[in-house]
């Protein structure tokens, strides 16, 4: 249920108010509609001509704004005597009473009103109803009410005396029959021991799969791939949670405009199919694709989000492209490209958490079988199988909590020792700009290689300073308009002239210093012995 709050109106009357709950995705099982027949699982999905029945019934909630819930479904139950399945109604009901919130209304407490009877009447010794409203008028009168308003508080917090303060359902009759269908076809997926899915968005698909905690894999078709979601009969005991996770991964499946889903439905023992499409009406109404990007654990949001914020020439990319593995694909969790260079290279980067032995079991087959690219496997250390891991020439992080983002730059920096050597040997001995002033890191882009690559280079015609290369020309005219003394604002424009922008570095290669008074600024002095 929604939020509780307790309160008393400017006239005294005391309210407690039950707002209806927000989980709007989904029916209770016993307003289940499906059809058996020839062994399927099929929803009885309600049709546009059921539009009428749906705008009566908003029409009987808005009518009982400010009555007693017992007279609301008094009136539904009417209305589901004359419906062709009582159940469309109370599907239809359900949905719209998340919307509402209920008040009990009452001049008095009603716990309070009760024991204050009890009390009175144990003094009185009720038996007669002159005697029990003798104990009324005794307890209205030690609290200070009239009797007439204690008697009407005593069973005030009856579900049945709640009053409905307000209904705010979001739809239209149409966009109700859609919340109704796709809650119907969520609530028949409550069963199910496995479910198989085919996307026009894959990506979506497998990142939804993974961030609701489900077991998959993805096998490859004649016609494309099929995400297989596995139930936990083999590794728990089955239990509503699971099952409601494969009903909220109907959401994302049913956002996009092709596809497929069979589910193997447990019917009380009996196994039997559940086929949904895009043909049939399950819409996903006034939803907004979820933009921000979404890990499956903390471990995974630590490491990119650690990873990012060290700046390095590798770009982190969530969820990258499938890769195939025997007749099977799998999609690592992440993949780090190196940026520097036109030629692409990218390490695949996959985080093995998850502690049954079947999930173990199967990860290990898969990276066994996989197509030949890079891979880092960070391993939790409790599974024990790094080496094997390692065996299969992948190479392994152990961790244990969390994963430390320096194991994984210390990785990357064989890829990235490897790819500057390479780059480095297709560059010239001698690199020759024409620039006077030159940063490695602007040379390097210009070349399409790493600042590592351009480095170790030769570079006759210049000086290198910092992290610039500066003709010799330019430091003997810096020179000679730099002197011991000057205001180190001043030596910066000077240095500005020339674009050169590490004034650290020049000023120490011109055999100067800054010397510093407090928090004023610097001084240039001469290096001692210069």
């Amino acid at each position: 249920m929604g939020r509780y709050e307790t309160f008393v109106t400017p006239v005294g009357e005391w309210r407690f108010s039950l707002p209806g709950s927000h989980e709007r995705t989904m029916l209770t099982k016993d307003l289940l509609r499906v059809s058996r027949a020839g062994g399927g699982y099929h929803p009885q999905f309600a049709r546009p001509e059921h539009e009428e029945l749906v705008a009566r019934t908003l029409g009987v909630f808005q009518g009982h704004v400010g009555e007693q819930r017992g007279d609301l479904q008094d009136v539904l139950a009417e209305l589901e005597a004359d419906a062709p399945d009582f159940k469309l109604v109370r599907g239809f009901a359900k949905l719209i009473e998340r919307e509402t919130a209920f008040e009990t209304r009452a001049p008095v407490e009603p716990e309070r009103a009760r024991r204050a009877a009890f009390e009175a009447a144990e003094t009185v010794g009720v038996v007669t109803a002159a005697e029990r409203d003798e104990a009324l008028t005794r307890a209205a009168t030690a609290r200070g009410v009239a009797a007439a308003d204690l008697a009407r508080s005593l069973y005030a917090d009856l579900e049945d005396r709640q009053v409905l303060a307000s209904v705010d359902p979001p739809w239209s009759p149409p966009e109700l029959v859609a919340q109704y269908n796709l809650s119907l076809a969520q609530t028949a997926l409550f069963d199910a021991t496995e479910v198989r899915v085919r996307s026009s968005d894959p990506k979506a698909l497998v990142s939804a799969v993974k961030r609701l905690r489900l077991l998959y894999e993805i096998h490859r078709t004649d016609d494309g791939r099929e995400v297989v979601v596995t139930g936990p009969d083999a590794l728990f005991r089955r239990s509503r949670r699971y099952g409601t996770r494969f009903a909220r991964l109907l959401r994302t499946v049913a956002k996009t405009d092709d596809w497929r889903l069979s589910a193997t439905i447990d019917d009380h023992g009996t196994e039997r199919e559940l086929v949904l499409t895009d043909d049939d009406p399950v819409r996903v109404p006034g939803t907004e694709p979820v933009a921000e990007v979404q890990f499956d654990s903390e471990v995974e949001r630590d490491v990119a989000t650690r990873f990012e914020s060290l700046g390095l020439d590798w770009d982190i990319v969530r969820e990258p492209e499938p890769l195939a593995t025997g007749s099977r694909v799998m999609i690592p969790d992440f993949a780090f490209d190196w940026r520097p260079g036109d030629d692409e290279f990218r390490v695949y980067f996959e985080v093995m958490g998850f502690w049954t032995p079947e999930y173990v079991a199967k990860k290990l087959a898969q990276l066994d079988e996989l197509e030949d690219v890079e891979m880092l496997v960070a391993v939790d250390e409790s599974l024990g199988v790094g080496e094997e891991i390692a065996a299969m020439d992948h190479r392994v992080i152990t961790y244990s909590g969390s994963i430390r983002v320096k194991d994984v730059r210390d990785a990357l920096r064989r890829y990235e020792d490897e790819l500057v050597a390479s780059a480095a040997e297709e560059l010239p001995a001698e690199l020759l700009p024409d620039d006077d002033v030159v940063t490695l890191s602007a040379l390097a882009d210009r070349h399409g290689v790493s600042e590592g690559a351009v480095e170790g280079k030769s570079s006759p015609e210049h000086e290198r300073v910092g992290r610039t290369l500066v003709r010799q020309a330019v430091l003997d005219a810096v020179g000679q308009r730099i002197e011991t003394g000057m205001a180190l604002d001043e030596a910066e424009a000077v240095l500005d002239e020339f674009g050169l922008d590490d004034a650290s570095a020049t000023l120490s290669h011109l055999g100067y210093r800054v010397e510093w008074a407090g928090l004023g600024g610097g001084t240039v002095r001469e290096t001692d012995g210069a």
